[in-house]
């Protein structure tokens, strides 16, 4: 498999590819010219004529995406339940959404970090500044001290990057569960996945899929090895002939109390996945309430510290304060 057919797409280019096949099918054009007329940037634009052949081959929008590296397994498996439904124009917008959401939020997230980043470019700049001005630094010294630690910063950067990779292909339950216990990040977190696997369930739901074959694949999306395992034994004991609002009572996870109020009411009127869906717009919105407090919060406190380390550095080293004579000191 080549590097850019293993390369995963973004979360901008899943929104991009699922906006475009939305409006296509809304459009009522086929699989064939919805696809011809998309553009992706690379590596993943050169995706698209593999998945034009599977496409004039026969096969299915659903297999011949998975097949060129466009589509995941979970979006393979809804987006093949959607089609044996009818149209899957629902399921491009809804992942179109999901993936939208995401995007802007990392977008944001990077928008606030820009002002801490500057600053700290900016302290790195003035901290051996004093050094250099009273002769204490060269100036390979003093471009040296002030690129090291953005060296430094990088490797971190890329080696914590590079393990999280890692940690999360491997679905380490240990970790996954350290994870979770984390103080403020830990709750926020299963929070987050368990509104993920509830989207997905409810998203397979609505396609058409059984709950026994929709409750697997909906785990299989979990990547927290911990919150899989919690999960892990719903199917087994819906297979017994439990409803699901009898096994998830069993269980302790965010939000627990509203989903079973609307799991009851969904599975008395036949609205399941709907209210399931009702239940992941409303953990949507408290989220993303959550992520601005967090985007707009954090940052500061970062670029208050950076600043009160560059006022001790500057007052600290005396480079600018009045110098006695050797002779009078």
């Amino acid at each position: 498999m080549s590097r850019s057919h293993a390369t995963p797409l973004s979360a901008e280019v899943r929104a991009r590819l699922f906006s475009h096949l939305a409006a296509m099918e809304q459009a009522g054009l086929p699989a064939q010219h919805a696809f011809a007329a998309l553009e992706l940037p690379a590596p993943w634009g050169r995706r698209l004529p593999t998945l034009l052949r599977h496409l004039a081959a026969g096969q299915d929008i659903a297999s011949a995406g998975h097949m060129a590296g466009l589509f995941d397994a979970f979006e393979t498996q809804l987006l093949r339940a959607a089609q044996s439904a009818g149209s899957p124009a629902w399921c491009y917008r809804r992942l179109a959404d999901a993936y939208t959401r995401q995007a802007q939020r990392r977008a944001r997230v990077k928008a606030r970090l820009f002002l801490p980043a500057a600053v700290l470019a900016i302290a790195l700049l003035v901290q051996p500044l004093p050094l250099w001005v009273s002769g204490a630094l060269s100036l390979p010294g003093y471009l040296w001290t002030v690129l090291w630690p953005l060296l430094a910063l990088a490797g971190v950067f890329y080696l914590g990057r590079t393990l999280g990779r890692r940690l999360r292909a491997a679905r380490t339950p240990g970790l996954d569960a350290l994870l979770l216990r984390l103080p403020g990040w830990g709750q926020l977190l299963a929070r987050r996945k368990t509104r993920d696997f509830f989207e997905s369930l409810g998203m397979l739901l609505a396609a058409g899929l059984p709950m026994l074959d929709a409750l697997p694949k909906a785990l299989d999306t979990l990547d927290n090895a911990a919150l899989r395992e919690t999960f892990g034994g719903l199917a087994a004991e819906v297979e017994g002939g439990g409803s699901l609002t009898s096994a998830l009572r069993r269980l302790a996870f965010p939000g627990r109390t509203r989903v079973l109020g609307l799991l009851v009411a969904g599975e008395a009127s036949g609205s399941l996945p709907e209210l399931l869906l009702r239940h992941v717009a409303m953990e949507s919105t408290a989220l993303d309430d959550i992520d601005e407090q967090l985007a707009a919060w954090l940052p500061r406190l970062l670029y208050a510290v950076l600043a009160l380390w560059m006022i001790h550095t500057l007052l600290g080293g005396g480079a600018f304060l009045p110098q006695l004579p050797d002779e009078l000191r």
